[in-house]
This record gives structure tokens, sequence and C-alpha cells, in this order.
């Protein structure tokens, strides 16, 4: 972004010396992220409450390797000031039970949300591509250039009819069954001790 104001700033100067303007660069790639539509007419309210980690569709290498290690997870979801999510994760690690807490800030439009780590390259895109309240999500993460697209469910299992649409949203981004993760739908975190408590909205 620097660089970019900074050539800015330069073609402003060459010009306003008289001096002819430089081609302009082609405008930045577009996100992935930025074709995927959110869901219509998405009320804050309707992602409230527990959901089930069904399943994850991501390129990520780490997740390829450790697969057969994955937890049971649950996301307690709880709306602020009608704008953001707050974020209560559970799940297993090392046979302990943690909590990872975050924060779903508005972006852009209904539907999209920032969740912010620490650094700017920890910047996560979320997007909730289609809900039915009572039954699933589909939620679409991008960091970087990287995306991946989770399936969660009011239960731990979800019918196939829903198993279908989570498989149409993956393919719709480029990526196929082959990292698509599914996650055990047994030994769930009720809660976790102060000391397992990992708050990442205060980074």
């Amino acid at each position: 972004m620097a660089a970019l104001r900074t050539l800015l700033l330069l073609g402003l100067f060459l010009t306003a010396r008289g001096q002819r303007p430089r081609r302009r660069r082609p405008p930045p790639a577009q996100s992935p992220l930025d074709k995927v539509a959110a869901q219509e007419g998405l009320s804050l309210p309707q992602l409230a409450g527990r959901w089930f980690l069904v399943s994850v569709a991501s390129p990520c290498s780490h997740l390829a390797e450790h697969s057969h290690q994955l937890e049971a997870t649950t996301v307690m979801v709880t709306v602020l000031d009608g704008q953001s999510l707050a974020i209560s994760t559970l799940r297993k690690l090392d046979g302990m039970c943690w909590e990872i807490r975050q924060r779903y800030l508005p972006a852009q439009a209904p539907g999209r949300f920032l969740l912010k780590g620490h650094g700017h390259s920890s910047k996560v895109d979320v997007v909730v591509g289609e809900m039915d309240p009572s039954s699933f999500a589909i939620l679409y993460y991008q960091k970087g250039r990287s995306i991946s697209v989770k399936l969660y469910g009011r239960t731990s299992r979800v019918d196939d009819a829903v198993a279908d649409k989570f498989e149409k949203h993956v393919r719709a981004v480029g990526l196929s069954e082959d990292v698509t993760y599914y996650f055990p739908t047994y030994g769930f975190c009720d809660s976790a001790d102060e000391f397992h408590v990992l708050d990442e909205t205060k980074l």
C-alpha cells in the first residue's frame, strides 16, 4: 500500500510539471472472496447460539498433514452491538479442552466480516455464504490469497442435502473433496478452565 501511494504521488508530481503521464498499471487482481455472494437477508441474531464444526475444505498443508488428529469442535456465537460477533471456539489439544475467543467485525457489506489477528498479515476476511438458522451455516474464510470453506451444523451431523450444498460451495471456489475434511461427531468440550483460554480479541 505504501509503495502504491508513492507511485500515485510521483505520478501527480510529474503531471504537474507538464510531463506526459506514464501508462497506468492494470488494476489489482480481484480477490477470490469478492466473487462470493453473501447470504441475502441475513439477520445476525440468526447466527447466534451453538454450532458444531462439521467439515472444512482448505488447501492448507498443515491441515492435510494432521487431518488424522482433528478434534471435535463447537462454536458459540454471540451478537455484539448489533454488528459484531463474539466467537468462542471449544476444542481439545493434547487431551485438554481449550477455548479460543475471537471477534468478527463488520465489513463493507451485510454478511461479510473481518477477523483481525496480530499484525496485518493475519487479517482474515469472512463471508456467510449460505445458512438455515435452524440447520446449517456455510462460511468462507480468506487469508491472503488462500480461501477455505467451513460447514457448521446445529447438530454434529447434517443431512445429505446440506452436505451437497456444501460440496457445491467448495467446488465454486476451486477446491475439491481431496482437500475436504470431516470432524469427529463425539468427544466435544463443554468448557475450558481459565488456564486454557486463548483470547485473540486482546491481540
